[in-house]
Order: structure tokens, then C-alpha cells, then sequence
């Protein structure tokens, strides 16, 4: 049964054609096909008043490269006309980093407009004018904003309702609880001699959802220290787990 109001990604890009591209298969692509969500690609071109569609300028002040006019992102922004509750968000590496918890609110939402940059950037005047939400997927630079889009809407389709074949599957995995996932393993039982950990096939569940527990710890602290200096201790008079200090006289 089709979602009488699914999910909606609009997406404003110079290339509508890289829509939806990968989010057209798998899982996305399923739950496209069977209406849980929507997705509309509109050129931002088509705002353009000139005769050579010209949506770009040289940078005030001088610089290399071009910047996206604010005049035509601004209709094509309006030309898109979505309702007040939308979010509207510009992917550019210097917004805030997308996290899950910011995922899981837009999945929960009726889905964002997401602007696609090009060039050296867009017009600060739109970005304030239009209360886009500048959002990074992580500390590098990309040709333009697409793939970095497809990412986000991946992210968010993935947790809409009926999307994922089990629902635990969106809560057992990487930040859902603030921790990296545990590894996991699959048969068969002896790979290149190495086995799978005794304790997965114990039987015992209350053991193995503590070795998982303690993989996440163990992961997230060795690797993501940011993201394990925001997990609290699991009671007040028990300490967090500690790095074992280097002696003095190692490197």
C-alpha cells in the first residue's frame, strides 16, 4: 500500500541526470519503485533569464573560479515552492557534520529541499536569504554537491518505515547509540584459519550482546576518541575505561 504523503527529496543541481542515480537501486531503488519516498531532480538552469543560461559570476573582490549568482539560485529556491516545514539544507564542506541523530530527524521529517553547489561556492546573500542549512558529509571537497546529497538521502531512506527488512537492523549498527558497530561474522565457521569468536556461537545471548557491547567501546575508543569524550560512564561511581599510561621512558 502506497504512503499517502512519502517521504520527498527535492534537489536543485546544475546535473538533474545524476538523479537518482544509485539511490535507484537496492534498497532505495525498491522503496522508490513501490512509492515509500519520492525524489525530484530541477535544474537550476532553468531559472536563468539570459539567453546562454548563465548561472554563475566572477567572485566579488577577485579569485580564482566562479560563484553561483544569487538571483537565479534564489528563483529556482522559490520556483521549487515547498511548504514552510521543509527543511532546506546546501551541502558545503565547511557546514556543520552530518551525524546520524541529524539523519534520523530528516527521516522523520516530510524531507528536505537540498541545494547542490558548484564552483567556488554560492552567493552568501541566498544562502541568508533563504535560511539554507549548510551541512558537510565530511573534512574534504568534492566536485560539487551530488554525491554528497545522494549520500545524505541514502542515509535518510534507509530508516523510513518499510524500507529495511528488519527493523533492529537500523538500531544494532554504527552511532545509533553513539558508538561504532561491533565487527560481525558470518559462516564459514574456519576462514584462512582463523574461526569465528567461540562466544557468537555459544548460544548464550546475555554474553554475546555483552562481547558486542564491548567491541563498540573498545572500536570507538581507539578509533572515534570524539565520539567516546561524549559517552557517560554506565554508573556514577564507575569510572570510564582507561588507555594504559605509556611509561616515561617509551616514545
Amino acid at each position: 500500500m502506497t504512503n499517502p504523503s512519502p517521504w520527498r527529496a527535492t534537489v536543485l543541481t546544475l546535473f538533474p541526470e545524476m538523479f537518482p542515480g544509485p539511490l535507484g537501486v537496492s534498497l532505495a531503488g525498491r522503496a522508490l519503485a513501490s512509492g515509500l519516498w519520492q525524489i525530484e531532480a530541477r535544474d537550476i538552469r532553468a531559472s536563468a533569464t539570459d539567453r546562454h543560461r548563465s548561472v554563475d559570476d566572477t567572485p566579488a573582490g577577485g579569485g580564482p573560479g566562479m560563484v553561483l549568482r544569487a538571483d537565479v539560485l534564489a528563483a529556482a529556491i522559490d520556483a521549487a515552492a515547498i511548504g514552510p516545514d521543509r527543511p532546506k539544507l546546501l551541502m558545503s564542506p565547511r557546514g556543520r557534520p552530518l551525524t546520524q541523530t541529524r539523519v534520523r530527524e530528516l527521516a522523520q521529517g516530510p524531507g528536505p529541499l537540498i541545494v547542490c553547489g558548484r564552483f567556488e561556492g554560492i552567493d552568501q546573500r541566498v544562502i541568508d536569504g533563504r535560511g539554507l542549512e549548510e551541512v558537510s558529509i565530511g573534512d574534504f571537497v568534492l566536485s560539487g554537491g551530488e554525491i554528497a546529497a545522494l549520500a545524505l538521502i541514502d542515509a535518510c531512506v534507509r530508516l523510513l518505515p518499510g524500507v529495511m527488512g528488519k527493523e533492529a537492523s537500523g538500531t544494532e549498527e554504527s552511532f545509533s547509540d553513539g558508538l561504532l558497530e561491533y565487527p560481525q561474522y558470518t559462516r564459514p565457521q574456519l576462514f584462512e584459519g582463523v574461526p569465528i569468536p567461540e562466544i557468537l556461537t555459544s548460544g548464550d545471548h546475555a554474553k554475546v550482546a555483552s562481547w558486542r557491547r564491548a567491541q563498540s567501546e573498545a572500536l570507538t575508543e581507539a578509533r572515534r576518541p570524539d565520539l567516546w569524550a561524549q559517552i557517560p560512564p554506565k554508573a556514577p561511581n564507575r569510572p570510564r575505561r582507561q588507555k594504559t599510561p605509556k611509561n616515561k621512558t617509551d616514545g
